[in-house]
């Protein structure tokens, strides 16, 4: 499609450079011509007249298709590259999303996308067609007059070197434009994102001068911008009205010495135009062209970044059922240097539980994390089923995953879309069969429309229980065969609590399953559980074990009891 506007571009700038002719022809050989009677030249004008009209219809016309297929063409390109922006987005590591924040995601995926509208046309099909003009203009103005031809090339020269002189520096302006813009989008999304903290605090008029500040340091680099551009128009004006006149003078006075023709004149002045009109068109579009690469290279820094864990070669298939995980001499660290897990080792057999405690910070989510491959360990290896995870298909390793985190994510939709996330191709039956195990049947039917109930961004129509029991639903529907619960059941009242602990236990039964949870009912009944400390698993063993121990398990279980005894007896009270 790119070579076919490309070849109705010329053939529209052909027509275009014909015109001037006919406007001579008609006034030399039409108008001021001796030696021919009134019928004939009102017969020769008809025809020539008719003939002009006819060009420039079917320029038109032929522009008009070629503005519709770059349309056409603009269109699929964005759609292409917002696509491949968007997937490497959904693959790029957690965190240089974290560090790109919501903001710069959004502002990629819009305004720097948008910017690169017609990028083809400004980069490749308009400088090449203007390039044509240019070159047949230079020819044809030689051959009018070669004196007027060398005057209005002197011109050029210093033009274009001022002109792309601004357009350089116009760049990274933009460039910092779309920086700021993304910073403040962020802004703008963590405000409204924590709005409650943000009223309870009473600091809207300090995120109201933020913002501000923000949009108006923005809006003065736009201004400095655009003050370089308008000068540049402003001396792009005054060239060609300059032009204009110089051609009108200079040819008068030939024409008086009889060394020019009135039509040549008025071919020359046109053609001239058509001169300086590629060569602005040109220099335009460049700096039309540093706005949208200001845009294109923030796309291309993500659409060019590695993506989060590649599959290695020769990585297959994981396998269906879990045997056993093995955790080999794990480290992890975040920053080099500084582990947060250390020589962590532990036999898991398939369709146990494996609880892990410990304080916070004690690098039990990073170990579950490691499970899910969000994170692969800095030295040593995690074995399923004997192999490696890292040999294993990403893709097909997720597929075994089931997730109910501390902080609940809900999408913005039903609640029916919401539960059946995780198994899209889910009957409603089955969805309803999920929503029961994780006792979050009652309270949904009790919604306003039930399954189909509208549930707002993040889940805020609902309590932080009822979203926690969504989410439990989701993992249930999933039916995975590793489960990861990471607090799953601590936005929850005790009722509620003990209302879908046995749904939850029917879930983790045949299940390799690893909960984080500080509530001794919830680990109590683990295979296995796993204390730590700084990174370090410090005991292990089943409840009973550890109790005998009468080590930091013993006295964390301790802790608690007092605790729930004190309320016992504060409520009592």
């Amino acid at each position: 499609m790119a070579l076919g506007l490309m070849l109705l571009a010329l053939v529209v700038a052909a027509l275009d450079m014909l015109q001037p002719l006919f406007m001579r022809y008609i006034i030399d050989d039409v108008l001021l011509a001796e030696g021919i009677d009134q019928g004939a030249k009102l017969r020769l004008l008809n025809i020539a007249g008719a003939s002009f009209l006819g060009i420039i219809l079917l320029a038109r016309l032929l522009d008009s298709t070629k503005n519709v297929y770059q349309r056409i063409l603009n269109v699929r390109v964005l759609m292409s590259l917002r696509k491949a922006l968007f997937e490497r987005m959904l693959g790029l590591p957690l965190n240089d999303l974290t560090d790109m924040k919501t903001g710069g995601i959004i502002s990629r995926l819009s305004g720097d996308i948008d910017l690169t509208t017609g990028l083809m046309q400004l980069a490749i099909i308009s400088p090449g067609v203007s390039l044509v003009r240019l070159l047949i203009a230079v020819g044809i103005l030689f051959a009018i007059n070669w004196k007027l031809a060398l005057l209005a090339m002197a011109i050029l020269p210093p033009a274009i070197g001022l002109s792309l002189y601004v357009a350089r520096r116009v760049r990274p302006i933009y460039r910092a434009m779309r920086e700021e813009n993304s910073a403040s989008d962020a802004r703008v999304s963590e405000t409204f994102g924590g709005i409650r903290v943000v009223r309870s605090f009473q600091r809207e008029k300090n995120e109201e001068a933020e913002y501000v500040s923000n949009r108006h340091l923005i809006v003065r680099e736009q201004l400095f911008a655009q003050w370089r551009e308008i000068l540049l128009w402003s001396f792009w004006g005054f060239l060609l009205a300059s032009a204009n006149v110089v051609i009108v003078w200079m040819g008068g006075a030939m024409q008086i010495g009889g060394k020019t023709t009135v039509g040549d004149i008025m071919a020359f002045q046109w053609y001239t135009l058509m001169l300086l009109d590629p060569v602005w068109q040109i220099v335009n579009t460049f700096s039309e062209t540093q706005r949208s690469l200001a845009g294109m290279e923030r796309v291309f820094e993500v659409i060019d970044s590695p993506i989060d864990k590649p599959d290695r070669a020769g990585a297959k298939e994981a396998p269906q059922r879990v045997d056993e995980i093995v955790f080999e001499n794990v480290d992890f660290e975040y920053n080099e240097g500084l582990p947060v897990i250390r020589d962590f080792s532990v036999v898991v057999p398939g369709g146990s539980t494996v609880a892990l405690v410990g304080r916070s910070g004690a690098g039990k989510t990073t170990i579950t994390d490691l499970i899910a491959r969000f994170l692969d360990p800095t030295e040593g290896r995690i074995l399923l089923n004997g192999t490696d995870l890292r040999d294993y298909r990403l893709n097909s390793f997720r597929q075994l995953l089931g997730v109910v985190q501390q902080e609940v994510f809900l999408f913005d939709g039903t609640v029916h879309e919401n539960i059946a996330y995780g198994n899209p191709k889910a009957t409603e039956e089955e969805v309803i069969d999920a929503a029961r195990r994780a006792n979050a049947h009652q309270f949904i039917v009790d919604l306003s429309d039930g399954y189909e109930t509208m549930i707002g961004e993040r889940g805020v129509r609902l309590s932080g229980g009822q979203a926690q029991r969504l989410s439990i639903a989701r993992a249930i529907l999933a039916d995975p065969q590793i489960l990861i619960l990471d607090e799953a059941t601590s936005s929850l009242d005790t009722e509620s609590e003990q209302l879908i602990q046995q749904s939850l236990d029917e879930l983790m039964h045949s299940r390799t399953t690893f909960v984080i949870a500080h509530r001794l009912s919830t680990v109590a009944a683990a295979d296995l559980i796993l204390v730590m400390e700084r990174g370090q698993i410090v005991e292990r063993g089943t409840h009973h074990e550890l109790l005998s121990l009468q080590g930091a398990y013993y006295d964390m279980v301790t802790r608690q009891r007092n605790a729930m005894e004190s309320d016992v007896l504060l409520s009592g009270n």
